[in-house]
């Protein structure tokens, strides 16, 4: 039922309560907030407004967005602002190296040469510079696949070779590029090329390791495990190596004919909820009538070092388990590890992890910064104040009374752990990013229509069809435990209370990335405000914190999300993926909203990684 209007404040007053004592926006956002509910913006703050726009802001003497704003568009394309152009550089079922095997139009590759090719479905990805930036190594994560295209007929007669070649197409890609006198990327022959799939060994290392519920019958001592799946976002740690984090695990395993009991970790985690790829059919670790405890084992945050091809992957259970989205690292007051991650879920959660000792200390002694520390759980008060709360075993609500019999139990099922401790229920925590020079920390929450019931000062709207993004400002402490909070932005259209101006209107952020000159990127995935009657194609926008300004950049083909950025040092290559466009069409039509990028009679959509540059070579985004 509908909140009772005298016991929870209504949707306006709740904005305006945010909105009101924001001071990191200024200017367009404000005053289209101030203007959708009817409030008139006072003479000093927009006087305020004009003239921290006119400066910068703190000093800053020119504005951040030095390109005209993208239209909106429905079209089969890559849209950009003119002056920019873009190159496809690694779309699924490209050769990790160029003399690897070539993609086939038909999806006819095998198993093996999928290994050696492109992934599907790109996402979070990190660029990691060589030889001062002209080349470097690029890891692309492969989320998930589209059966109806991966394979020539589709679903039909799956076979184990078909899920063989569905493993392969999923994990994380790593390749060398460089970029050439004419300015376009390409593939180089690499020792550092390698693909990590579903059947990589990985180590699980951590607080969990070892633990009866991560034990199977191919490793009855629960450390080792064969690949990583549903690689999300992503990023780069303090030491170069590479976080990918496992999302939406549960529609991997196959619980049984019937769902599993309403309450159960299972359930908490989604199982059963979604139909499970049939991967079950040909392999019984899938089958969690066969293996229960092969779930457990994925949903973690994967380190890979890219610059040891030799290396094993690791998964890092001090950072607890979740549907993860990205993995962003900052370093804490003592010089440990600080990591901020969201839970990809309607009315999860937002969790910051804090290592135990500092990351020099820690990697002399041969230890990881990332497997001792303390996982965290936010709380947002109404009053614009929160509380990082402890997942430790034996506080309050972690006891073995409650069910958790020791710490790993409290990581392998950290949902749980986090409703027992009072975290705050958001609306699809999605991506995070912290701004240069301030330390704030940014985060979308994607969308919520299942919020119909309640509201509150940090999740404002029932019915979210559009999300909004927020800001979490710890006082230059990334250790700290207390933050204060704000609504950076309310996306969608005016008729839903959005706080951006009517002709950027856009919805479901997801992707979020500041760049060197502190431009915040935003990427959609989801629900975009109509156009003409017509929803529009998911798109990719810069805001500058300081002045309020935000332009639409990027507008990619039908039903894709665009996700996944990173740039090289300089600013003039920007990295971005485009990811199932078309959105897969229909068993019979696989094609039936894009044919991008190939646009060949016999060919098929394919997600890919994309390079942005200026014509002029200058810095993406600048004047």
């Amino acid at each position: 039922m509908r909140p009772d209007p005298a016991a929870s404040p209504s949707i306006s007053e709740l904005a305006q309560r945010r909105l009101s004592r924001r001071t990191v926006l200024a200017g367009g956002l404000v005053t289209a907030a101030a203007s959708f509910f009817g409030a008139a913006t006072p003479p000093e703050a927009a006087a305020a407004a004009e003239a921290g726009a006119a400066t910068g802001g703190a000093g800053r003497r020119r504005r951040l967005l030095g390109f005209p704003a993208t239209p909106p568009s429905v079209a089969d394309t890559v849209a950009l602002p003119p002056g920019y152009r873009h190159q496809v550089l690694f779309p699924w079922g490209h050769p990790i190296v160029p003399s690897g095997p070539a993609f086939a139009e038909d999806a006819s590759n095998s198993a093996a040469e999928q290994a050696g090719q492109a992934g599907d479905q790109h996402d979070g990805m990190w660029f990691f510079p060589l030889k001062g930036g002209r080349s470097g190594l690029l890891c692309v994560n492969h989320e998930c696949t589209t059966e109806q295209l991966l394979h020539t007929d589709g679903r039909a007669n799956w076979s184990p070779e078909k899920t063989a070649k569905s493993l392969a197409a999923h994990g994380v890609s790593v390749i060398e590029i460089e970029q050439g006198r004419d300015g376009r990327w390409h593939l180089e022959e690499s020792e550092f090329a390698r693909r990590v799939t579903m059947t990589t060994p990985a180590e699980i290392t951590g607080p969990a390791a070892g633990h009866p519920l991560l034990r199977t019958s191919a490793d009855p001592d629960g450390v080792r495990v064969l690949g990583t799946l549903n690689n999300c976002a992503s990023g780069p740690t303090l030491w170069d190596t590479y976080l990918t984090c496992e999302e939406t695990i549960n529609k991997y395993f196959f619980f049984g004919e019937e769902p599993p009991p309403a309450g159960s970790v299972e359930d908490r985690y989604g199982i059963g909820s979604e139909n499970p790829y049939p991967w079950y059919t040909t392999d019984a670790r899938f089958d969690m009538r066969a293996e229960p405890n092969e779930y457990n084992r994925f949903g973690w945050v994967v380190e890979i070092d890219p610059f040891d091809p030799s290396s094993t992957p690791k998964k890092r259970t001090a950072l607890g388990r979740m549907e993860h989205e990205n993995a962003v690292v900052v370093r804490g007051r003592r010089g440990e590890a600080v990591v901020y991650m969201g839970d990809d879920t309607q009315f999860d959660y937002f969790y910051k992890f804090v290592g135990a000792e500092p990351i020099k200390k820690a990697r002399k002694r041969g230890r990881s910064p990332l497997d001792e520390g303390t996982l965290y759980v936010a709380r947002f008060e109404e009053d614009g104040s929160g509380r990082w709360l402890p997942l430790v075993h034996g506080v309050p609500g972690l006891t073995e009374a409650d069910g958790f019999a020791d710490q790993a139990e409290v990581l392998i099922r950290t949902r749980l752990a986090a409703d027992a401790v009072g975290a705050t229920p958001m609306d699809r925590p999605e991506w995070c990013t912290v701004q240069p020079g301030t330390g704030a920390v940014f985060f979308t929450c994607t969308n919520n229509t299942a919020r119909t019931e309640s509201v509150n000062a940090a999740n404002p709207r029932l019915n979210n069809r559009f999300g909004h993004i927020m800001k979490i400002d710890e006082n230059g402490n990334p250790s700290a435990e207390k933050f204060g909070w704000d609504i950076f932005l309310l996306a969608g259209d005016q008729a839903s209370g959005a706080t951006v101006p009517p002709d950027q209107a856009f919805g479901s952020p997801d992707g979020l990335w500041f760049d060197a000159q502190g431009r915040l990127w935003i990427q959609t995935d989801g629900t975009q405000p109509t156009v003409d009657g017509a929803p529009q194609n998911n798109q990719m926008l810069a805001a500058d914190p300081d002045t309020g300004d935000i332009r639409r950049f990027l507008v990619g083909p039908p039903r894709c999300e665009i996700t996944g950025i990173t740039s090289t040092p300089d600013g003039r290559s920007l990295f971005v993926n485009i990811q199932h466009p078309g959105d897969s069409g229909t068993p019979d039509n696989p094609r039936a909203s894009s044919n991008w990028p190939d646009f060949s009679a016999t060919g098929r959509p394919r997600s890919a990684t994309i390079v942005i540059t200026r014509e002029d070579g200058g810095v993406v985004g600048d004047r």
